[in-house]
């Protein structure tokens, strides 16, 4: 088991972790918590090099990616930089990547009756007005689980506020804070059900946001 104490607040700066070969050739991963080696709860960010390929699969309780870099395929398309996936179970696939890709992957984590196949561009999709000055672009929202990505424009100051449900933050660019810590990009954050924070950014940030689902 790793980090699967959903009590307990976790940072994890992806880019001081090394890439751990994973059982497939030319597939990396790096684990950020994970119920088992191989099934199970698991959320990691996956490298795949240029040819790399999985044979065909299904995903119990769903796979939840978001494309950070690169190009990622499978049946249904070519999918860059800034793709949103929410694969139900029961939908198959054999992914591959023509010319490499990293990616955030959320596996085996969806609530029952969530069965909806999404996709995506989160690059042809428009912001809408936040709290304060805040942009979001809402992704996914199922009984009280929602996912979002939100812009912070430079110099921002977020209220202090809980997390009902928990809160879990995938930096994508910037650099996050709060008063307990700064969080370049690439940095992974989960936060327990009724933790509390004071967050801000002095420069323009965009973060993945997953609320109310610990």
């Amino acid at each position: 088991m790793l980090n699967m104490n959903f009590t307990e607040k976790v940072v994890i700066n992806t880019q001081e972790q090394p890439w751990l070969a994973s059982p497939h050739a030319g597939v990396w991963r790096k684990p950020l918590a994970r119920e088992d080696a191989e099934r199970g709860h698991a959320t990691s960010l996956v490298k795949f090099e240029p040819g790399a390929s999985f044979n065909e699969h299904d995903h119990p309780l769903g796979e939840e990616i978001f494309v950070l870099s690169g190009s990622f395929s499978d049946h249904t398309g070519d999918y860059h930089a800034g793709s949103y996936f929410r694969n139900p179970e029961g939908f198959r696939h054999a992914p591959f990547s023509k010319d490499g890709c990293i990616l955030l992957v959320k596996l085996h984590q969806f609530q029952s009756g969530d069965n909806e196949h999404l996709i995506i561009d989160t690059t042809k999709t428009s912001w809408s007005p936040g709290m304060g000055n805040l942009m979001v672009m809402p992704l996914h929202n199922f009984q009280g689980e929602s996912t979002a990505l939100v812009k912070w424009p430079k110099g921002e100051r977020f209220q202090p506020h809980k997390h009902f449900g928990g809160e879990e933050i995938f930096v994508i660019s910037g650099e996050f804070m709060d008063e307990y810590g700064r969080y370049p990009a690439g940095t992974w954050l989960r936060s327990p059900h009724l933790s509390e924070h004071f967050p801000y950014v002095e420069q323009e940030t965009i973060i993945l946001v997953k609320v109310g689902h610990l």
